[in-house]
């Protein structure tokens, strides 16, 4: 399949696919476990003989993450530069986030953290090819499970590099070599063209 690095092209018949070496696939598949990681197992994740029902009615918090990563996941539905927040007092603003966040932060954990699973069981069945990679085909409803993983994964490492305006990312991209930040850089950009690509073969 011809393509450029980074790049999905549409299946035939739906879907995408795209060419990945294995280094491409290690990386991947690292990064999609540390989301896992940061997101955590949820409601009755640590205990095997919760009731799944109980979980089901499980409240979820009502503060915002401390970790800045974490709060971009899952940010306050309330509070920021919108029609609904004019005029209305601060503390309305943060009463209404914290009931919002109550009732669907745990359901938003449980889909991102499906998101990130498809990503890795997707990265597992792969059988290599001859110089060790593969090509990855996404069909169902695994391009929109790899899609909302990609972003995920953008958003936390953008809340790592304190990447908050399109100028400030534009300086980032032009660290020299040498600066700590660089790897991580690169990974925002790779996984940017990844998602954009996927993006175009579901339009």
């Amino acid at each position: 399949m011809g393509r450029a690095p980074g790049t999905f092209v549409p299946l035939k018949g739906g879907g995408a696919a795209v060419a990945l070496d294995e280094v491409e696939i290690s990386i991947l598949r690292s990064l999609a476990v540390q989301l896992l990681e940061l997101i955590g197992p949820g409601p009755g994740g640590d205990e095997p003989d919760a009731d799944p029902l109980a979980a089901l009615f499980a409240e979820g918090p009502t503060e915002p993450p401390s970790d800045p990563a974490l709060a971009r996941l899952f940010p306050d539905a309330y509070g920021g530069p919108s029609p609904e927040g004019e005029g209305v007092d601060p503390a309305e603003l943060k009463a209404r986030s914290s009931e919002f966040r109550r009732f669907t932060e745990n359901d938003l954990r449980t889909r991102k953290r499906e998101d990130a699973l498809a990503v890795v069981h997707s990265l597992d069945a792969l059988t290599p090819a001859g110089d060790g990679g593969a090509v990855l085909e996404l069909t169902g409803e695994l391009p929109l499970r790899w899609l909302g993983a990609l972003n995920d994964l953008r958003l936390t490492i953008g809340a790592r590099l304190e990447i908050t305006e399109d100028e400030q990312s534009e300086q980032l991209f032009r660290l020299p070599d040498e600066d700590a930040r660089k790897p991580l850089v690169m990974a925002y950009l790779w996984l940017g063209g990844l998602q954009e690509t996927l993006i175009e073969t579901l339009v």
